[in-house]
């Protein structure tokens, strides 16, 4: 009686993870309620990059963003099922060689040297540099930089930038891991300025009035991609569903929900 219980409780264990759904033995796969199975990609991020991706504390813990929701459309139109990680900016693409994930969302620009170890789709967004400052100390051209000290996300185009600038003016640059550490280095006068993306610095200038700014008029605009594995699968499946959402105005509606209709 004893084993027929435990084969019966077995049975029942069974049909029940089947009409739950489960993630295959792998990790790769998701069986939904309609039992149609989608290929899970891990998609790593750098969620201090508002409006791109970011985690809003007063409404919860998840990563919010234009990033997040362009991937979710982007995943629908590929049918797989996108997980985000959170990690450091300079991070990503050593994870995506390391094949610990499969695609980078994160305002990423795709420079010559990134595209050597990691692949990109087309631009899906473009931004300028800018050259942010506190109200009371404010810069307002690059001259003014000399002498100072400027700081910069860490592997980020503006780190690229500051070296620029380096070579016209006389500067200390400062990296740190997140945009959020760069406007504390700021206020508590560690640093003197610190170059962040325009769209990205309007965010922090909307909930801080102590904050200035000027874009750099010489800058070229900076776009981001997606980035995925040397050679991988994905890239052109991708690339084909956003330049869908681009034709069609998917895109345009994400840019106006997240940037206000800036192109």
């Amino acid at each position: 009686m004893k084993k027929l219980s435990l084969f019966i409780i077995s049975i029942l264990m069974v049909g029940l993870l089947a009409a739950c759904g489960t993630a295959t033995e792998e990790g790769n796969e998701t069986t939904g309620s309609e039992g149609e199975s989608k290929k899970v990609l891990k998609m790593a991020t750098s969620a201090d990059y508002p409006p791109f991706e970011y985690i809003d504390t007063a409404k919860g813990s998840d990563i919010i963003g234009f990033d997040i929701d362009l991937v979710n459309a982007l995943a629908e139109k590929t049918g797989y099922e996108v997980e985000v990680q959170d990690m450091d900016f300079n991070s990503l693409i050593p994870a995506l060689q390391a094949k610990q994930v499969d695609l980078v969302l994160a305002g990423m620009t795709p420079t010559p040297e990134r595209a050597e170890n990691v692949d990109f789709t087309d631009i899906y967004y473009t931004a300028n540099h800018m050259i942010v400052s506190l109200k009371d100390n404010e810069v307002k051209s690059v001259e003014e930089l000399d002498g100072k000290t400027i700081g910069v996300q860490l592997g980020s185009i503006q780190e690229e930038k500051a070296a620029e600038i380096a070579e016209q003016v006389s500067l200390k640059v400062e990296n740190r891991n997140k945009i959020s550490e760069l406007i504390q280095e700021l206020k508590s006068g560690r640093i003197d300025a610190a170059i962040i993306e325009d769209t990205v610095a309007a965010g922090y200038f909307e909930k801080d009035n102590q904050l200035a700014g000027f874009t750099l008029e010489s800058s070229e605009e900076a776009g981001s991609a997606i980035a995925f594995q040397k050679g991988s699968e994905y890239t052109e499946e991708f690339n084909k569903a956003l330049n869908e959402m681009k034709e069609n105005g998917e895109l345009d509606e994400l840019i106006i929900k997240w940037f206000g209709g800036k192109e």
